[in-house]
C-alpha cells in the first residue's frame, strides 16, 4: 500500500541528485510548467520535491500531485463550527436543563468528542484522497477510513479518453472541476473529482500520452 507522504531520506535524496536526469524527464519539465507549492496541505503541485510513494519506481517521476480543491471543505467546516456552538443553547431545552451539573458536563463532553471525531474524519478524508500522475502512470488513492484504502493505477499508454468537466458558475469562477479518464486497465474509469486546474490536467495528460508514443518511436520505453 503506497505511502505518498514519506519524504525522501537525506542519503536517498543526495544519491538521486547525483544521478543524471533522464532525457524524458527533462523534456517533460520543458512541457509542463512548475505550478502549485510543496506545502503539506497543497491541493495541486507539479514536480513536487518532497513527495514520493512506496511503490514508486527508481526513475519514476511524479508530474502532478493533486487533492480536491480546499473549497470543498467549507460545508463541513461551517457545519462543525455550528455544532460546536450548540451546547450554548442546550440549557434552553428542558431535558438538558433538568440534568445535574455533572451530567450536563458529561453530555457536553460527549457532544464535543462527537464533533471532533466528525471533523477529524472529514479532514482525513480530504487529506488522504489523492490523485497522482507520474511519467509512467496515473494513481488514484481512495481513502474510505483508517482501516480501508483503495489504490488504483493505470499506465499512461492505457489511457483511451479524457473528459474535463466544470459544472456550475461556482466551479468555473474558482477554477476547479473534474477529470474523467477512460482506460484499458483493470479499472476502466478514473475520476479526479473537484481538482484545481482541470483544463491544465487534461492538457498535461494528453501531452504525456504524446510523449509516451514518442518514446516508443525512439525506443526509449522502459
Amino acid at each position: 500500500m503506497p505511502d505518498v507522504y514519506v519524504a525522501q531520506k537525506p542519503e536517498e535524496k543526495k544519491s538521486m541528485e547525483k544521478q543524471t536526469e533522464r532525457k524524458s524527464v527533462t523534456q517533460l519539465k520543458t512541457m509542463v510548467e512548475k505550478m502549485g507549492g510543496d506545502t503539506l496541505f497543497t491541493s495541486f503541485a507539479s514536480f513536487p520535491k518532497h513527495i514520493c510513494f512506496q511503490t514508486q519506481e527508481d526513475e519514476e517521476v511524479i508530474v502532478l500531485f493533486m487533492r480536491q480543491h480546499f473549497l470543498v471543505n467549507i460545508p463541513w467546516i461551517v457545519l462543525s463550527i455550528f455544532m460546536l456552538t450548540l451546547p450554548s443553547v442546550f440549557a434552553f431545552f428542558p431535558p438538558y436543563a433538568a440534568l445535574s451539573t455533572s451530567f450536563q458536563f458529561v453530555v457536553s463532553l460527549g457532544w464535543y468528542l462527537f464533533v471532533s471525531g466528525y471533523t477529524l474524519a472529514k479532514l482525513m478524508g480530504w487529506f488522504f484522497n489523492i490523485y497522482i500522475v507520474t511519467d509512467e502512470r496515473i494513481v488514484d488513492v481512495d481513502f474510505k477510513n483508517i482501516f480501508f484504502r483503495k489504490i488504483s493505477t493505470a499506465k499512461i499508454e492505457e489511457i483511451q479518453d479524457i473528459n474535463v468537466q466544470a459544472s456550475g458558475s461556482f466551479e468555473t469562477f474558482f477554477g476547479y472541476g473534474s477529470v474523467f479518464i477512460q482506460t484499458a486497465a483493470e479499472v476502466p474509469e478514473f475520476e479526479f473529482v473537484a481538482i484545481p486546474h482541470p483544463d491544465r490536467v487534461g492538457k498535461i495528460l494528453n501531452q504525456l500520452i504524446d510523449h509516451e508514443e514518442q518514446e516508443k518511436i525512439e525506443g526509449r520505453v522502459k
